[in-house]
Order: C-alpha cells, then sequence, then structure tokens
C-alpha cells in the first residue's frame, strides 16, 4: 500500500451481554498495547501509528483478542489516515482541542 506511517483507529464493540464486556474490550487493547506500535486509547477507540501492514495485523489480532476472549459476536470500526508522500504523525495533530 504505502511504505509511510499511517494511522489506523479501531472501535470493537462486543454485542453480548453476558460476562464483562469491558474485559473483552481489554483484551482486544492488551494486543495494541503489546505491539509494539506508538497508540493513543480514547474512550470511543484506539488510534495506532505505524506502516499500514503491521497496523492490518494488530488490528486482526485484536479481533482474535475478542474471539479469544468468548465473544461470539461483535462490531469492528476501522478508520485510517493514509498518505503516499509522507508519514502521518500524531504530533502533526492537536490532540488538547
Amino acid at each position: 500500500m504505502t511504505d509511510k506511517n499511517i494511522q489506523l483507529a479501531i472501535q470493537v464493540v462486543p454485542l453480548e451481554r453476558e460476562g464483562n464486556v469491558y474485559e473483552k474490550i481489554d483484551a482486544a487493547i492488551d494486543v495494541i498495547q503489546n505491539s509494539g506500535v506508538e497508540y493513543l486509547i480514547t474512550p470511543m477507540e484506539t488510534v495506532m501509528q505505524g506502516p499500514y501492514d503491521k497496523l492490518q495485523q494488530v488490528a486482526n489480532d485484536a479481533q482474535q483478542a475478542l474471539i479469544d476472549a468468548g465473544c461470539t459476536e461483535f462490531l469492528v470500526n476501522i478508520k485510517m489516515h493514509i498518505r503516499t508522500d509522507r508519514d502521518v504523525t500524531m504530533e502533526e495533530k492537536r490532540l488538547d482541542r
């Protein structure tokens, strides 16, 4: 796709009501935290920064973590900011607005 760093935002939403839903979400977040990519956890999603292929793999692994945690149905919302000529960085975006 591109050899530049991109940003990928992922939101996972378990649709089941049994068990602790937040533990399932935390399992996905743990994957991201242990992936080695730069990330920012927000109340609605987690934003990651890094190479396209790496972030796609982390997003897939986070979904597998939901399944491994016993989640049988969930939604996944993914947004990406991609540039082909230069990196997308968190530093360039003001997060304090």
